[in-house]
């Protein structure tokens, strides 16, 4: 998913030295995504003072929404996307040969390395059901100026938890997460996983205390306490973000009816960020130089298969230097 919007440059402040458990409650803001494509998005990460998430960078949700997708090629640097699909089907194609078609159930990671190109169409020539979410996870120096991949997995680990009433079960799609770990390629310590609750249940979902974590509300609502036995409970229900910090070694969660959330952390990145359209750097001369190259047509990004010249043009860059991100909570 291409960015139609950038953010402001955000102050090279300095970061908050110790993060320990935290409760802060983030709503998703609606983006544009403009013209005749006219889809309802949401973007729950990045928030003002909360740039990443481990190496979780971005979190966008489209749909749940009757609509026809049309995303031309546009270009990634210096990260991860990460599809997971709820409803619809989404045909991907980009400049290393993929042509897949995005389903429920199946997990779609691209890594762009050094540089990569890609589009998005739903399936049709007229509106259908969608409903997705796209991460973007922060790839470390020691991976982000390699050459660009693409995985699909269909086959991912699904846990049975152990619960105090009712029913949960957890999909790994990227990641470990309690003792199992998704097939797709990553390269910084990481967890994504989707969870279900049935109605009326009850469970302690184990953290990895040295992490921080996210929960992104999905559908549903889920009441959100330290432990079982904790009288001070956040309710998250879907489009907003739940931000647990670091020093948990698990969290309960507790669901009236069926709910979903999005369970998403990792060890605390190794660097802070620059971050622009659709290129994570380091520096502002780094995003100048992907955009001019972008703009130039240049074999970095190479061309989508199966597209002639369309393209989606780079916005220009702000008046003001691009700065790094730091987490200010």
């Amino acid at each position: 998913m291409t960015r139609f919007d950038t953010d402001a440059a955000i102050a090279d402040e300095a970061p908050t030295a110790d993060v320990g458990p935290r409760m802060l409650l983030r709503e998703a803001r609606s983006v544009p995504l403009g013209g005749v494509r006219a889809m309802e998005v949401h973007r729950a990460l990045p928030q003002r003072d909360l740039p990443l998430v481990g190496a979780w960078c971005f979190l966008d949700r489209f749909g749940p929404q009757r609509t026809r997708m049309r995303v031309e090629p546009h270009p990634h640097i210096g990260l991860q996307t990460v599809t997971w699909p709820f409803l619809g089907e989404v045909r991907h194609r980009d400049s290393i040969g993929s042509d897949v078609v995005v389903t429920r159930g199946a997990l779609n990671i691209m890594t762009s390395g050094a540089g990569i190109a890609h589009s998005e169409y739903s399936v049709g020539d007229d509106p259908i059901p969608l409903d997705a979410l796209q991460l973007w996870i922060a790839l470390p120096e020691s991976r982000r100026h390699g050459p660009p991949a693409f995985e699909r997995h269909e086959d991912l680990p699904v846990l049975a938890l152990p619960v105090t009433t009712g029913a949960a079960h957890a999909a790994v799609v990227v990641g470990e997460f309690a003792g199992a770990v998704s097939p797709a390629s990553v390269y910084t310590p990481i967890v994504g996983v989707e969870l279900h609750l049935a109605a009326g249940t009850r469970v302690e979902v184990p953290l990895r205390s040295e992490w921080e974590h996210a929960l992104a509300g999905v559908d549903g609502e889920v009441a959100v306490a330290s432990h079982a036995a904790a009288s001070d409970v956040t309710t998250l229900a879907d489009m907003h973000l739940l931000y647990l910090g670091t020093a948990r070694s698990s969290i309960a969660l507790e669901a009236e009816g069926d709910a979903t959330v999005f369970l998403m952390g990792g060890e605390p990145f190794e660097d802070d960020i620059v971050m622009w359209w659709n290129f994570v750097g380091r520096t502002h001369e780094e995003i100048a130089e992907a955009r001019e190259a972008w703009e130039a047509g240049a074999e970095r990004f190479g061309h989508v298969v199966d597209h002639g010249d369309e393209r989606v043009p780079a916005p220009p860059l702000p008046g003001v230097r691009l700065t790094r991100r730091r987490r200010r909570i």
